[in-house]
């Protein structure tokens, strides 16, 4: 069994050892604080269909709880939209935020597990970066990961993972993800 209190999960391990070393190198820091890290990893899935049904969005709640390792947190509608049929404080979504040993486990799950599960995969794009260091990008299907049971699943969402780290630049932030083997397609 683990014992928590000397468990690191793989990827912070490798980030401590290999990748900041690598980035100092690279890069040229002059100061330990100033090399780039992972800050943290936010998770969304917008339920349309919530609008006529709320219950999908119990539904899920639980996916992507069980997704996060965290419990998700329902997003309200913060207008009321008539043209969508959108009440305010109508449930709509979910999202989690991961950070810590939690941001490294679902980082480590996300590449080597669910990405390679993804139909007709050819990597990420590598463009995808909002020009202060963070990363975003979307998964059609979220049953690619292992914790979801493709048989109880009655609903099949997208969701949204952005990745945000203490890069200043894009092209820190791309070698930094990169480093932890992140599978751009250019």
């Amino acid at each position: 069994m683990l014992d928590a209190a000397t468990y690191t999960p793989r990827l912070k391990a490798d980030f401590n050892t290999r990748i900041r070393a690598a980035m100092k190198e690279e890069f040229g820091y002059k100061n330990e604080m100033m090399i780039p890290k992972l800050d943290k990893i936010v998770l969304n899935m917008g339920i349309g269909e919530a609008v006529k049904d709320t219950k999908k969005v119990k539904s899920a709640e639980a996916d992507m709880t069980a997704i996060a390792g965290q419990k998700a947190v329902i997003t309200k509608a913060k207008n009321s939209i008539a043209g969508f049929r959108v009440r305010e404080e109508m449930p709509l979504g979910v999202k989690v935020t991961l950070r810590g040993d939690r941001m490294y486990e679902f980082l480590d799950r996300l590449i080597t597990i669910a990405l390679p599960r993804v139909r007709d995969f050819r990597g990420v794009k590598g463009t995808s970066f909002d020009g202060r260091g963070n990363y975003a990008m979307g998964i059609k299907e979220h049953i690619v990961f292992p914790e979801i049971d493709f048989d109880k699943v009655d609903e099949v969402w997208g969701m949204d993972v952005i990745i945000c780290t203490t890069a200043r630049t894009d092209a820190e932030a791309k070698a930094l993800l990169k480093l932890f083997n992140m599978p751009f397609n250019s």
